[in-house]
């Protein structure tokens, strides 16, 4: 008889990537698509952003094919933000030609390159309707939502950021992965400069051309530089898990401000309670956390492509294959 053996069989999956713009979207489809590349993965992106210019890589499908924002601008007399949902609107109700240029990539990876118009995934059900779309065409599907590290420079806009994830999360109801972009620009700030740039070496006990006094000063510094690195990485792991009370912590410093100088505004005080209350929601629906993405790091760029390829479980489904030069056992 023969005997079945199994190989993968990865179907049909996408990530769609979403995120306000200046988020970092491009860079990280760019970046994905590369990585994929290099691992002999067949991967195509699909731009669905009908005001996009440049890419890094041409895109598979565009939906530039079928209607540009440019033309809607020219002949409807939109502006760019109502020309944009007029748009996606009209992909919407001429989907059938999303479906046959999707329909010849049966067991490729597709990754979506979304708009930036925060909106389109709060306030409309376009992008739900999208994501319904790709489902009945037996498309597995998660969700990517970027947010540039440099929100985490203002408490206030960086809860704004978690509360748009938030609102995605919930409304298109996909399987759904936050990635912090750009950490490679704040890596200075947040303790991964090297410990001993300033030239205490770690191997300064092995040179004896250094004093016992010299050595010694070295060691401490070095145990500071250790000390503050992680203190500094404790601080980001706040951000990467919103923690409630980094907010409460700016309000009451405002509070602490105004009482040295006089009396606390009776707007500060109701927005305080707002904002306490907004604070609560995120943390009663914790929903939101934040994967870092160093695009200059390879092992971090692995990282968040595994973790979306867990949400949708690729490459876990296996079919039964019986090839026919198969051998024989008895």
């Amino acid at each position: 008889m023969k005997r079945p053996f199994f190989l993968p069989c990865r179907g049909r999956h996408c990530q769609l990537v979403m995120g306000p713009a200046g988020s970092g979207k491009s860079t990280y489809c760019a970046t994905i698509m590369t990585h994929c590349q290099t691992a002999g993965r067949k991967v195509h992106l699909v731009n669905l952003d009908p005001a996009a210019e440049h890419f890094e890589y041409e895109p598979t499908i565009d939906i530039r094919d079928l209607i540009t924002l440019e033309d809607v601008m020219e002949e409807l007399g939109y502006g760019p933000n109502g020309g944009l949902i007029y748009c996606l609107e009209f992909l919407l109700n001429n989907i059938d030609w999303l479906e046959e240029e999707i329909g010849s990539y049966d067991d490729d990876y597709l990754i979506f390159d979304c708009p930036g118009q925060i909106e389109l995934y709060t306030h409309f059900p376009i992008m739900k309707r999208l994501c319904e779309t790709l489902s009945r065409l037996n498309m597995a599907i998660c969700g990517v939502y970027c947010l540039e590290s440099q929100f985490i420079e203002d408490k206030s806009k960086y809860f704004s950021g978690v509360l748009s994830a938030m609102s995605a999360m919930v409304n298109l109801e996909i399987p759904h992965v936050n990635v912090m972009t750009k950490m490679d620009l704040i890596e200075g700030d947040y303790g991964n400069r090297p410990i001993d740039a300033d030239g205490a070496d770690a191997d300064a006990d092995e040179d004896d051309s250094i004093s016992d006094a010299e050595k010694k000063r070295r060691r401490q510094r070095r145990r500071r530089r250790l000390m503050e690195k992680a203190m500094t990485e404790r601080e980001l792991d706040r951000y990467l898990d919103p923690d409630p009370l980094l907010m409460i912590e700016e309000l009451d410093t405002v509070l602490k401000q105004q009482e040295e100088e006089e009396e606390p505004s009776p707007w500060t005080l109701k927005f305080q309670a707002l904002n306490q209350a907004i604070v609560q929601l995120i943390d009663d629906y914790s929903m939101v956390r934040f994967i870092p993405l160093n695009i200059t790091d390879e092992g971090s760029v692995e990282y968040v492509l595994s973790s979306v390829d867990n949400s949708m479980q690729y490459g876990e489904d296996l079919e039964p294959k019986e090839p026919q030069d198969m051998p024989e056992y008895d």
